[in-house]
Formats: C-alpha cells, structure tokens, sequence
C-alpha cells in the first residue's frame, strides 16, 4: 500500500519522458511506475504475469497515468528486443529504463541446485544486463521533445543483503554487483519481505534500524525519479 506522503519534486518534472520498467507492475517496480507517472511520465509495464500487468495497468490509467504493459521474461533477449521496441513503437520514444524485476527464494547453499543459482543470476544480473543492450540504441536515439545529445537515464534496482553474509541468499548475493542504482533494504509491502522475512522482522529487528521502521516502496521511488530526472 502507497504511502500518502506528499512529494518533494515537482508535479511535472517528468513531464513528457517515458519510461519502461520491469517487474514494474507490482512491489518497489509498481511504486516506481505510479510515481512516475503522477510526475508527468509515459510508463510501459514489463512482466511475466499477464493478470498483474493487467492489473497494474488499470490502477495507473484509473490515475490518468499513460500506461501500457507488454509479457515478456527478462532473461531471453527476443523478449528483451520486442518489449522495447514495443514500447518505442508505442509511444515515440524511451527515455527511462528501471530494471526492477528481480528473483529470489530461500535455499541453503548445500541445497541450491545449479539450476536455481543460475536462473536468480539470469534474471538479476544477465536480464539486467539484456535489458540495458537493448534498450540502449532507443535511449540513445531521443525522440520528440528530447535531443540525441541529452542521452536516457537507466536505474538498476539491487539490493543491500549482499554486502555481508546472508543466510540462504548466496545466489542473490552473487547476482546483486555493484552499479550505480538503488539498493532498497527491507522495505514493506514488498514481495521480498513476505517470500524471505513474513515474521522475522518484529520490534526487535526494528529496535536495530536507524530510523526505527521498515523502509517504504515511495521511498525507492522518490530515489529513482530524483535520479532520472533533471533535479539528479
């Protein structure tokens, strides 16, 4: 659920950008699009469940938010290429890339199969990487109301648990490298924290936070549009 805190950026300040994000249509991904789109932004959907993307899409065109959502998996690249262009195609341009989709589960190392390890890093590391090969030409390109010179902005969505020994989350871990992005910690209402922490996180746990709190999804949101827009 969206917290009601009111934005320190203007209204428009992404007046006429469109942005595509993956796994856009539900956790930190489906805050970033609503935030984008109530700050002016066009934004495209990508995700492997049709129903959510439906979904998300309705909620954000409910807002008035030009919002349109395209099936597609990350970690194949025929995927990667037509969601983009179809985003191009749709709208005229791409501006923004937030590469949010993301997959885990809990599993010690001695029970990780291969196969498990390598589809977090496919989808983490390797699809993160497809997306912006792709994306890259179109954010170059410009489009109307933006120059080829000014060039895109791409934010890739991380994480924070690979910077000390987490339990069960040594494929995450070896997925999350460093980039210039966002790296959320526990953050509320997220798929993460009922997948990986439903009951952990009590007033102990929160007794150990700066700000005594779980993070919000606005927050990462806030963070991501301070980035690419003009204010970053």
């Amino acid at each position: 659920m969206a917290t009601s805190t009111e934005s320190p950026f203007k209204s428009n300040i992404l007046k006429g950008k469109v942005a595509l994000i993956t796994g856009g249509a539900s956790g930190i991904g489906f805050e970033i699009s609503t935030q984008f789109g109530k700050h002016g932004a066009s934004v495209a959907l990508m995700g492997r469940r049709k129903q959510v993307l439906q979904s998300a899409v309705s909620v954000l065109q409910s807002l008035s938010i030009p919002a349109v959502a395209f099936e597609g998996d990350v970690r194949k690249q025929d995927d990667a290429a037509r969601v983009i262009e179809s985003t191009f195609k749709h709208f005229g341009k791409i501006d923004i890339l937030v590469n949010a989709a993301a997959g885990n589960f809990l599993a010690a190392a001695e029970d990780l199969s291969p196969n498990g390890f390598r589809t977090v890093l496919d989808i983490d590391s390797v699809g993160t990487f497809t997306m912006c090969h792709e994306a890259l030409k179109y954010l170059k390109k410009g489009g109307p109301g933006r120059s080829s010179s000014s060039g895109g902005a791409i934010i890739n969505i991380s994480a924070t648990l690979h910077y000390t020994a987490s339990w069960y989350q040594i494929h995450v871990s070896a997925a999350k490298v460093r980039v210039n992005g966002i790296a959320p910690g526990p953050i509320s209402g997220t798929p993460g924290m009922s997948k990986l922490a439903p009951e952990e996180i009590g007033s102990k746990s929160r007794d150990e936070m700066p700000l005594y709190k779980l993070g919000e999804k606005w927050d990462i949101a806030m963070a991501a549009l301070y980035l690419v827009s003009d204010a970053g």
